[in-house]
């Protein structure tokens, strides 16, 4: 027996309020372009222009940073190139020949943007900046990342260099995998080599409490960009924003934008612990057996997609049966998408009856039978 069922997620949630519906649309925001993403699933929420091919600044160094995780290790030592200590704008003052370890350059990339670090890890996986490009560029290749071309590895203003906001949202996903930069990019502030203080750029952390990360930047021909993660009841979600007029607007577009898109999720009780999800029929004219979940799942749904459940049991069983004992499953599906799934189990004991009984139920239904026959 295969059985399905739509469960609309307010009816499964029970109290789930109607505001927020997902028709309603994301807010209007002043930036080139946003993409709002699901972390588990990818699926894009909302966006504009989301491969629109623009300047990302120091969103750049996402990049740097995955490659310099594949190359390294974070105590390996770097010595500092001349050509990253001569870099300009920001940097945490970096003197060339000095030594310091993959994880205080990562850290001075990740929390203050610093481009002498982004420039010291680049130089010491490759002998110039064209041929870490072509590193990039070919992770990039690998990655699917179609609307990317990297110049430098600090994302300083360079012509042809550009990403999207579609690109960038997946590239912080894949980095966010590693746990020292999940760690390191919720880090107002850090000391390292050096005495060295660290400051974020990154005014989400203070301002918006779900804030996780993830990278901000600013050119004057990127204008002001951030991908931003944010943490919500069993969801996490990405905005990243490209092209923002100004700090101050992009901080509160970018957090309207995280507000909305957590805002699309409930935590759901998809299937419910003790209740009946199917009757299987019994021999020797016994009831009907109920089936009820072993256990209880809670999963979070998207607002307006329907949660699929589908129970797979027989249509009957034979004698004995034990309470507890697994006899199918209910599946749960959003999408297509398999969200969880638990056994089903026999709601009580039942013994199979004695020869005695058996015999005189088959005498009572052959004399049925006869009965109806005259």
């Amino acid at each position: 027996m295969r059985r399905a069922a739509c469960l609309a997620v307010a009816v499964a949630a029970g109290c789930v309020p109607a505001a927020a519906s997902a028709s309603e649309g994301a807010p209007p925001v002043r930036a080139t372009a946003y993409v709002i993403e699901d972390a588990r699933t990818g699926e894009v929420l909302a966006s504009s222009h989301p491969h629109a091919h623009l300047a990302i600044a120091s969103l750049t160094k996402l990049m740097t940073v995955l490659l310099t995780l594949q190359h390294h290790k974070l105590t390996d030592v770097v010595t500092v190139d001349p050509r990253a200590a001569a870099v300009g704008e920001s940097s945490i003052g970096l003197r060339s020949g000095e030594q310091m370890t993959v994880r205080d350059l990562l850290k001075g990339a990740l929390i203050q943007s610093a481009n002498d670090a982004a420039d010291a890890l680049a130089l010491s996986m490759a002998p110039d900046y064209p041929s870490f490009a072509l590193l990039m560029n070919a992770e990039a290749a690998k990655l699917g990342l179609r609307d990317t071309h990297f110049v430098r590895p600090d994302g300083l203003d360079a012509p042809d260099e550009y990403s999207s906001a579609d690109d960038i949202t997946e590239l912080a996903r894949l980095v966010m995998r590693t746990r020292f930069v999940r760690e390191t990019v919720r880090e107002e502030t850090d000391t390292i080599s050096g005495g060295r203080t660290l400051h974020t750029w990154d005014d989400l952390l203070s301002e918006f409490p779900q804030t996780i990360g993830v990278k901000t930047g600013h050119t004057d021909q990127a204008g002001w960009c951030q991908v931003a993660a944010a943490r919500g009841p069993g969801v996490t979600i990405y905005a990243t924003l490209l092209g923002s007029p100004a700090r101050a607007e992009r901080n509160v577009d970018l957090q309207s934008l995280l507000i909305w898109g957590l805002a699309q999720f409930r935590v759901v009780p998809a299937v419910q612990s003790g209740r009946t999800y199917a009757d299987v029929s019994l021999p020797y004219g016994r009831a009907p057996l109920a089936l009820v979940a072993a256990k209880p799942l809670l999963t979070v749904a998207r607002l307006g997609r329907p949660l699929t459940e589908t129970v797979v049991a027989p249509a009957a069983v034979s004698l004995p049966v034990s309470q507890g004992a697994v006899i199918g499953q209910v599946e749960i599906r959003q999408g297509g998408r398999l969200v969880g799934r638990r056994d089903l189990v026999a709601s009580r004991s039942i013994n199979k009856p004695g020869l005695g009984s058996r015999l005189g139920w088959y005498a009572g239904r052959t004399l049925h039978h006869l009965a109806h026959l005259f």
